[in-house]
């Protein structure tokens, strides 16, 4: 959906009718003028505030607690992260609802516990823009195809914040409201919005600390000792889909594929190999979209579509393949992704 802008046409008469509209159009235009540059200047420094929010996730000290909310489902986590020059960043991040997880992360490395099964999954990390990291490109991108809306000040967990509202120039996303340390820029809660302006999904400190030292031993200490747990590393590899037949070329601005992989899923029945999986992101900057490829074998899965807060999923099933697709997106913009799907198998 465009915007159009309609243009004002004036019609010239005799010479004091000139000269007075020439004085008027000079008054207005400087008034334009201005309004350009003021349109400019909020472009610019949303972008600097979008680059700020994500760059203060990484490069802060910061422990708290926030709260996930889609739906009925409610969740709390605790977070603690430190930075440093010299040896990267260190991350804790433990659930504090429902079955016990805790994932330790240094830099790009990521340990996840599953004490339950007494199970440890070793991987690294494929995205950084997990709360309350933001971004997957820089602002200007995300700009491309958002409308920033300064909103002024707030308060979340006692911190002033800033506030922006992003909303989408097109009916292929969601809108995005964000609050951010007035200080630091870390960002304190961030919602999606449905076209209604309601709530889809949110994600808030309910208390956070920022800045100071961060105890970062127990972070170390906790990747080191792992003795006694079941280890796993997961074969994750890079793919090339369309050396495999696939050719996905969605008509949908502004998202642009960020990787391809190949995960191994295990097989429904005892004794067989694991079935390979092929995902590819496609991501604007603020909304992703995973499209996952994987062999029909023997299942009994159904086409059909489904949602839950501002996530939707799709699934269809083209020759011997299941194609499912999952994002933060209107399903309207998943069913234009699935029909720019095509499968040529390789000669």
């Amino acid at each position: 959906m465009q915007l159009v802008r309609l243009k004002k046409t004036t019609h010239w008469g005799r010479l004091p009718v000139l000269l007075f509209c020439a004085a008027a159009l000079l008054s207005a235009g400087s008034g334009a003028w201005a309004q350009g540059d003021d349109s400019a200047a909020q472009r610019k420094s949303a972008a600097d505030l979008l680059n700020r929010i994500h760059e203060a996730a990484q490069q802060q000290n910061y422990e708290g607690t926030f709260v996930y909310q889609r739906g009925t489902t409610v969740q709390s986590s605790r977070i603690t992260h430190s930075a440093t020059r010299s040896d990267g960043e260190y991350e804790s991040l433990e659930s504090l609802d429902g079955k016990p997880r805790k994932m330790l992360r240094h830099d790009d490395d990521m340990y996840t516990f599953v004490p339950e099964r007494h199970l440890l999954v070793v991987e690294k990390r494929q995205n950084k823009d997990s709360f309350p990291s933001l971004l997957a490109t820089g602002g200007e991108q995300v700009l491309a195809v958002y409308e920033p809306k300064m909103l002024g000040a707030d308060r979340v967990a006692g911190i002033d914040s800033q506030v922006i509202e992003l909303d989408p120039k097109d009916a292929w996303r969601f809108a995005y409201k964000l609050w951010s340390d007035i200080k630091t820029g870390l960002l304190l809660r961030a919602q999606t919005l449905g076209p209604d302006g309601q709530v889809l999904e949110q994600l808030s400190f309910s208390q956070v600390r920022i800045g100071g030292t961060v105890d970062r031993s127990a972070i170390a200490n906790g990747i080191k000792n792992i003795n006694g747990w079941t280890v796993v590393r997961p074969p994750v590899q890079p793919v090339d889909m369309q050396a495999q037949g696939w050719k996905i070329t969605p008509n949908v601005p502004g998202f642009r594929e960020i990787r391809e992989l190949r995960r191994p899923m295990a097989s429904r029945e005892e004794g067989q190999p694991p079935i390979p999986v092929d995902q590819a992101v496609f991501s604007d900057g603020l909304a992703a979209i995973s499209i996952f490829v994987e062999p029909v074998e023997k299942n009994s899965r159904k086409e059909g579509a489904g949602n839950s807060g501002a996530t939707h999923v799709l699934v269809k099933r083209r020759g011997d393949f299941w194609i499912t697709l999952l994002g933060e997106v209107p399903q309207a913009t998943l069913q234009q992704f699935a029909s720019a799907i095509e499968y040529k198998p390789s000669k």
